[in-house]
């Protein structure tokens, strides 16, 4: 449907399939998506190998995007982490890059996170300096949707 975010407002138009007009297949992300990690609540899933984050809540898949992750020189850390600092929009820089007005970014690890990207639209191969690039609309919704400790695996 499109939507930016969860809320729905009176006379939106939606389109809600039933389970035999959208069945499963194995091109389906939600289909083939790796089982949760352990734990409860709400957490993010970075697959580096597929270049895709997978959001859970408890044992229920609730969303998934391609990403962009670190490339060989700069790789996205693997290990499990919690969202500490956020930001609906930062400026970010290294020694050969300025990014300004980054939106939704979500810090888990040092200076690695996960946020929205302008820059580039190559989402599902590596293009970072070790940070999770989501679309922004994608990051947006993370970051509504997550908050303050939110668990971050990221696994290779």
């Amino acid at each position: 449907n499109g939507l930016a975010d969860t809320r729905i407002y009176a006379g939106q138009r939606l389109t809600i399939p039933d389970a035999a007009s959208a069945p499963p297949t194995a091109s389906d992300p939600a289909a083939s998506a790796p089982p949760p990690p352990s734990g409860e609540g709400k957490r993010f899933l970075v697959d580096l190998s597929e270049q895709r984050l997978y959001a859970y809540e408890g044992d229920t898949l609730v969303r998934t995007t391609l990403v962009s992750t670190g490339l060989w020189q700069y790789p996205t850390p693997p290990g499990t982490y919690y969202v500490y600092l956020r930001y609906t929009a930062a400026d970010m820089r290294g020694p050969d890059y300025f990014l300004p007005d980054v939106p939704y970014v979500m810090y888990f690890y040092k200076g690695y996170g996960l946020h929205g990207t302008y820059w580039h639209s190559n989402f599902g191969t590596p293009m970072s300096h070790g940070c999770v690039n989501m679309p922004t609309a994608e990051a947006e919704w993370a970051y509504y949707w997550s908050d303050y400790g939110t668990p971050v695996i990221v696994q290779p």
